[in-house]
């Protein structure tokens, strides 16, 4: 269980860190002028995540969170994610935000992982809810957080910021 804590309190300083930085964004591009949508769901996003910490928490301390037996290729997924979402949040660099904000007239990010692949920062969330559970044998946070986070980014979220960015950008979304 100790392997557990280590790793919960290293995601939420990590997440914490992430959360000053897309503060600090926000008032970067907001002061350049820039547009903020989808404020109708981004309380169900915050809810979802931190409802997230606190369902896995509570099953792992419940069921004991013992690490499954595969681990290291589980751990191995998701250390590859944390990668990836290093990867494309400094590809955004200041344009890099758990809100959606766009700067008008501004042209669509298309390096890093965003030269092949839209929105790449959600399919590594999806990665990180689906993996982190299943480490600790957490299968019911596993479950309902995936299909949770598919609900809102994929009918919600995804189209939500395509329409934003297709808007202000002027640009096709490919």
């Amino acid at each position: 269980m100790f392997i557990f804590w280590v790793v919960i309190v290293l995601i939420i300083v990590q997440r914490g860190f992430e959360l000053w930085i897309a503060k600090r964004n926000e008032r970067w591009m907001k002061g350049r002028g820039a547009v903020e949508f989808g404020q109708d769901h981004y309380k169900w996003i915050v809810l979802m995540h931190g409802g997230f910490f606190l369902f896995l928490i509570g099953e792992v301390v419940i069921t004991g969170g013992e690490l499954i037996p595969r681990w290291p290729v589980i751990i191995s997924l998701f250390l590859t994610a944390q990668v990836g979402r290093i990867w494309a949040l400094t590809s955004l660099g200041r344009y890099w935000n758990t809100k959606i904000i766009v700067l008008p007239g501004e042209k669509l990010v298309r390096k890093g992982p965003y030269q092949w692949v839209n929105h790449p920062n959600y399919w590594i969330v999806a990665i990180e809810l689906l993996t982190l559970p299943i480490l600790f044998q957490a299968w019911i946070t596993a479950v309902v957080f995936t299909v949770l986070n598919g609900s809102i980014l994929l009918l919600v979220r995804i189209p939500k910021e395509e329409e934003a960015l297709k808007w202000l950008t002027n640009q096709e979304i490919e």
